[in-house]
């Protein structure tokens, strides 16, 4: 009998981890030139987190949630998002009293009952930023250009940057009324979803993408129309920052986003590499959440990208690819009696910070050879009878091919390889 991976959920193999430390890696190093700090939240928590957080009438909470209950019956959701959680974290610490500004990234697990599909999986893993307790455009705009500088990092080209703004909690509600005006004749023919959307929540229709509601949304109202003179002046603010920046843009009126928590500004960073589903990181304000869970005012803003989806990206059109881990040394070994000396002697040299490795399998001169050329060994030292018995053997570069006498001594062999690293 053999188990297959949950669908949608999958193994990332040795030979792929090297673009995902690839990215981790640049989003970390990009992150703490903006001096964001990393926070990590629990897989779980309790439902009532997302459902009063992200909204009931999302898709994200009525229809792809993991969710169960516990042994004592409460009732337990695998995270599906990052933000919430990081509020609830925000809150559980006490920093709305003790520190209320607070800059945070995090990377994770995420999980979405929806249908598998290129760069999206079931169990698929976030990258995001949180900048919680200010209300600065300023702020907005250092957010946006922390996405845009860690795809340029990363060497992703054809980017597009878009923006709007779905103003505050009254703006919504206007606006959701002359989108309920807008769609009531034209409802009946559009899709299922949009037809559940249109009930539980008509800003999310502009989300659509079935073609037979695009005319509809094309012509539906814009959401700057209805926005309050406090929520226009902070759009034209962040605008007026990016400009600034020298980052440009393009303003999308029917860009909204897909949780119920965002409000004023949203964006989208897209790349062209990865054709329809070109979306690499999302995010806005979400001034309204921290209060909706039993805190104070606070405003704040963030993004969030899938991991996949940015690999993807990183291996079809990035300009940059993952390093090699060079393999120090192999040690090939003849014999049980060299095996064993082989192992002790791997075992010293790794004690100084040096990787080795050894075949472990017995085999021949020459496919132990073949092996550490394989892994990019960088030397090779062979053990056998006549090197166990002179107590000296010979270290080969395998670049140059290059053969010096060592004693089989570690201290020896560990300031060889040392040298030879400039270290």
């Amino acid at each position: 009998m053999t188990y297959d991976p949950v669908r949608g959920m999958r193994d990332i193999l040795p030979d792929e981890v090297g673009w995902w430390r690839l990215a981790e890696e640049k989003f970390r190093e990009v992150a703490r030139l903006y001096n964001y700090r990393e926070i990590r939240f629990p897989i779980l928590e309790a439902t009532e987190l997302f459902t009063r957080g992200i909204g009931e009438s999302t898709d994200v909470v009525g229809k792809q949630m993991y969710t169960f209950p516990d042994r004592k019956g409460r009732s337990l959701t695998l995270r599906p998002e990052g933000t919430a959680s990081a509020a609830r974290a925000y809150l559980t610490a006490g920093l709305q009293v003790k520190e209320p500004f607070q800059k945070w990234f995090y990377i994770g697990p995420m999980f979405r009952y929806e249908k598998p599909q290129k760069g999206r999986s079931r169990q698929f893993h976030q990258y995001g930023i949180e900048a919680i307790g200010s209300l600065d455009p300023g702020l907005d705009a250092e957010v946006i250009s922390l996405a845009r500088s860690l795809m340029e990092r990363l060497g992703l080209g054809g980017l597009r940057l878009r923006l709007n703004s779905i103003g505050c909690a009254k703006d919504r509600e206007a606006y959701r009324e002359a989108l309920k005006e807008h769609f009531s004749d034209r409802i009946s023919s559009m899709c299922t979803d949009c037809r559940r959307r249109y009930r539980d929540n008509p800003i999310r229709i502009l989300d659509c993408k079935e073609e037979i509601c695009r005319p509809h949304i094309e012509s539906a109202p814009k959401s700057v129309d209805h926005l309050c003179a406090e929520c226009r002046e902070h759009l034209e603010g962040v605008r007026e920052r990016l400009d600034f920046l020298g980052l440009g843009y393009e303003l999308d009126y029917r860009l909204v986003r897909g949780l119920d928590y965002y409000t004023r500004t949203v964006f989208e960073l897209s790349s062209d590499a990865l054709g329809a589903q070109d979306s690499l990181i999302g995010g806005g304000r979400y001034d309204g959440l921290i209060e909706s869970l039993g805190g104070p005012p606070t405003p704040a803003i963030g993004f969030a990208g899938g991991m996949e989806r940015l690999v993807l990206a990183l291996q079809e059109d990035g300009k940059i690819r993952p390093e090699g881990e060079p393999l120090d040394l192999f040690i090939a070994t003849l014999g049980d009696e060299a095996s064993r000396a082989g192992l002790k002697l791997a075992e010293e040299i790794r004690s100084a910070g040096l990787s080795v490795d050894l075949d472990h399998r017995g085999r021949s001169f020459r496919k132990q050879l073949n092996l550490a050329n394989r892994l990019g060994a960088s030397s090779l030292l062979v053990l056998g009878d006549e090197e166990l018995e002179s107590k000296e053997g010979k270290l080969k570069d395998l670049s140059s091919g290059k053969e010096e006498g060592v004693e089989l001594i570690s201290s020896g062999i560990i300031d060889r390889l040392r040298r030879k690293k400039g270290v």
